[in-house]
């Protein structure tokens, strides 16, 4: 017979449902439920009876996730918020951030303030917590560039930590959390530099063309509005249809694979990397392939943007991957490409 303790028994939630904690609407429920706010309180959790015998998955904003079944374990839900001006040169400055802030409220933040280098990245879903996760990215900006350092709690010794950009292990869509981090630690802030001066980025994607419809010079606050404009066109709210952006990575190949299928698809969309590498958009891959607005039950290709796969209701975790996997069978015979989702999948 497990014994808890008053600590666990006035505090951990049960059989929690998380269809509001995820942007999918996957209706699923967990064992066990609890929010942190603070350092402190979250060494109380992993003090606490519950913590040590039930597996855990820190929770964020759920806009990166996939839930295919109820989670038999414990869910901890990362609030921890707060902005913090640490350092103010005459070139740049520098925030640490609470890894419970809403990302989207940060970038309205820092463009308020004059400041640069995340514009880019507006009205991308989810925390701060995740961003060093993911890398995430978008418009021909990748958060690796303004991340100064990500601090975290070392779950092996209970003990805060400092990481610095360098030794992140940043790649497109990757980083050391994901690999040696992986469940060792949980991000309690992330430290970013961001610059004084306009980067004023514009070349990737259809900003440029937006901002002449806008009638606007080039700006923080000018191509925050052009990609805010942009992504409300293409991407379905998720408070209306359930969804987490794009789905896929896109995929990384050789440039001379590029050049033979673009001589099959003349139309094909890619970016050259270095290192005689080519970034596919996975999304025009998607949609050349006839599969935009397929659906099995109520999980279904997006009928405006291929990349993002949707609920269109009463949507299971396991119908969105069964739609998932059949789209990477089409791209792979197709185009001889495989795909990787994006998204974490529990």
């Amino acid at each position: 017979m497990i014994c808890f303790t008053t600590f666990d028994l006035m505090n951990f939630s049960r059989d929690i449902s998380l269809k509001q904690l995820n942007t999918f609407g996957i209706d699923i429920k967990t064992k066990y439920f609890i929010a942190f706010d603070s350092v402190h309180r979250l060494l109380e959790i992993i003090s606490s009876d519950i913590y040590k015998q039930n597996k855990t998955f820190v929770l964020g904003g759920g806009s990166n996730l996939l839930f295919t079944e109820n989670y038999n374990g414990l869910i901890m839900h990362n609030k921890i918020t707060g902005i913090h001006i640490l350092k103010d040169s005459i070139d740049s400055t520098t925030i640490e951030v609470g890894a419970g802030e809403d990302w989207h409220d940060f970038v309205i933040w820092s463009i308020n303030r004059n400041l640069s280098g995340i514009e880019n990245l507006s009205l991308i879903p989810g925390l701060v917590g995740g961003t060093p996760i993911q890398n995430i990215g978008a418009y021909g900006v990748e958060v690796k560039d303004v991340i100064h350092s990500v601090k975290y709690l070392s779950l092996e010794d209970r003990k805060m930590k400092v990481i610095h950009n360098k030794d992140c292990q940043f790649t497109y869509r990757d980083s050391i959390f994901k690999h040696d981090l992986k469940e060792k630690v949980i991000i309690t802030s992330v430290i970013y530099k961001l610059s004084k001066k306009p980067l004023n980025k514009i070349t990737y994607g259809t900003i440029k063309d937006e901002l002449t419809i806008l009638n606007q010079e080039p700006s923080p606050k000018s191509i925050s509005d052009a990609v805010i404009n942009i992504r409300s066109r293409k991407l379905p709210n998720p408070e209306k249809l359930g969804n987490s952006g794009s789905f896929f990575k896109n995929p990384i190949i050789e440039t001379m694979q590029f050049k033979k299928l673009k001589e099959k698809f003349p139309g094909i969309i890619g970016y050259d990397l270095p290192d005689h590498k080519t970034k596919i958009a996975a999304g025009w891959l998607i949609d050349n392939a006839g599969l935009k607005g397929y659906r099995i039950a109520d999980a279904g290709v997006h009928k405006d943007q291929a990349l993002v796969i949707v609920n269109h209701g009463q949507s299971t975790g396991k119908e969105i991957i069964k739609l998932a996997q059949h789209i990477q069978k089409v791209i792979l015979e197709k185009y001889e490409i495989k795909i990787e989702p994006e998204v974490n999948i529990l």
